[in-house]
C-alpha cells in the first residue's frame, strides 16, 4: 500500500511538473496595423497549432510603442519598423533582429491633402505635416526633405500613431501624411502622394523594412519555438506569392487581414501589392540577415542621430541581427 501510496505521490508531482512546464510555454507577440499575409496564419491560429504554446496578440499603435514594451518586459517578441529597431539597439535594449516582415517599398508613402496647397515637397513649408516619430516613415520623412533640400525645422512635423492620423485627415487638422495602409489608402482618396519609401531608397540608397525582433531572453530558451515561427513566417508568405489571384477581397485570406490590420478587405489585395516580402532564402542572403539589414539599421540610427531624435550609434549593428532560425528553418525544408 505504501509503494502505490509513494508511485501515486511521484505521478502527482511529475504531472504538476509536466503542467508547469506547459504553462511556461507562453509568449506574448506584439503587431501592428500592417497589412501583410502573416495576419492570415494569426487568424488560422497556425502558430499554436504548430507548436503548442499558447500564444497572445496584442496590437500596439506604432513601433515605438512596440520598441516599449519589449523594453519592459509586457512582450517577448514584437514587430517594428527598421527605424524603431534601429532606435531600440542603439539605447542598448537586448533583442534581436530574425525576420523581415516585409520590404517597405511603396507601402508608406507621403500623401498631401487635396486642398492643402501642397503640390510639392518644397510646399511643404510652413505646412503640418503628421507622422509617427521613430518610425521607418518618420526616417524617410526627414530623408526626403534633405534630398530635396527642404529644411525640416520649416515644416511643422507632428508625431500622431496611426489612428491618430486618420483622425486628424478626417477633420481636416493636418496638410500632409507619411504613412502606411490601412490609413495610407484612406488618405489617397483625398489626397494626391508626393513620394513613396521605395522612391526615396531608390533615390538615397537608404531601404526601409519592416521586422520582427525578439528578447535575448526569451531566445534563450525556445529556440524550438522560434524556428518554427519561422517556418509559419515562410509559408504563408510563400501562399501569397504562389496564389496572388487568390487572396481576393471575398477569400479567407483577405478577410483575416482585414480582421486583423482594421483595413478595408476590398483594398487589402492592392494594399499586399505594394511591398515585397523576401523569401526563405533571400532572408539569409547578404541582402537582409546576413549583411544588409545590419547596414541598412546602421545607416538609420545615423540618421536618426544627426536629426536629433536618439543620442547614440552602435559601432555595428550585426549583434542585433540573427538568421539563426531562418537557417534551421531552410535546413529543415
Amino acid at each position: 500500500m505504501k509503494k502505490l501510496l509513494k508511485t501515486l505521490a511521484l505521478s502527482t508531482i511529475l504531472l504538476a511538473a509536466g503542467n508547469a512546464m506547459a504553462q511556461a510555454k507562453e509568449v506574448v507577440i506584439a503587431y501592428q496595423d500592417m497589412v501583410v499575409p502573416w495576419r492570415y496564419a494569426q487568424d488560422a491560429q497556425a502558430l499554436e497549432k504548430k507548436t503548442g504554446y499558447k500564444v497572445s496578440f496584442r496590437k500596439l499603435a506604432s513601433g515605438a510603442d512596440v520598441i516599449r514594451a519589449l523594453a519592459s518586459g509586457s512582450v517577448q517578441i514584437g514587430e517594428a519598423g527598421s527605424a524603431p529597431i534601429a532606435s531600440g539597439l542603439s539605447q542598448g535594449l537586448d533583442i534581436q533582429l530574425f525576420w523581415i516582415l516585409d520590404n517597405i517599398n511603396d507601402a508608406e508613402a507621403l500623401v498631401a491633402r487635396n486642398g492643402s496647397g501642397v503640390a510639392s515637397l518644397a510646399d511643404l513649408k510652413g505646412k503640418r505635416l503628421a507622422v509617427p516619430f521613430v518610425s521607418t516613415s518618420h526616417f524617410h520623412t526627414l530623408l526626403a526633405l534633405e534630398n530635396a533640400k527642404v529644411d525640416p525645422r520649416g515644416v511643422k512635423i507632428v508625431n500622431l500613431r496611426p489612428p491618430e492620423i486618420a483622425a486628424a485627415w478626417e477633420r481636416g487638422d493636418i496638410d500632409a501624411t507619411f504613412i502606411w495602409d490601412p490609413v495610407l489608402a484612406k488618405a489617397k482618396k483625398s489626397g494626391t502622394v508626393l513620394t513613396t519609401s521605395g522612391r526615396i531608397a531608390r533615390e538615397t540608397g537608404k531601404a526601409t523594412f519592416d521586422g520582427i525582433v525578439v528578447t535575448k531572453a526569451f531566445a534563450r530558451d525556445n529556440d524550438a519555438f522560434l524556428t518554427d515561427l519561422v517556418k509559419v513566417l515562410a509559408e504563408t508568405d510563400d501562399s501569397y506569392r504562389k496564389n496572388k489571384a487568390a487572396w481576393n477581397a471575398d477569400s479567407a485570406q483577405v478577410k483575416a487581414v482585414a480582421k486583423w490590420s482594421g483595413a478595408e478587405a476590398a483594398e487589402v489585395p492592392a494594399s499586399l501589392a505594394l511591398y515585397e516580402f523576401p523569401t526563405l532564402q533571400q532572408q539569409a542572403s547578404a541582402e537582409w540577415l546576413g549583411g544588409g539589414a545590419a547596414k541598412s539599421l546602421a545607416a538609420t540610427a545615423a540618421f536618426l542621430k544627426s536629426q536629433g531624435t536618439i543620442q547614440n550609434v552602435l559601432p555595428d549593428y550585426a549583434a542585433g541581427v540573427n538568421a539563426t532560425w531562418v537557417n534551421k528553418a531552410k535546413a529543415g525544408q
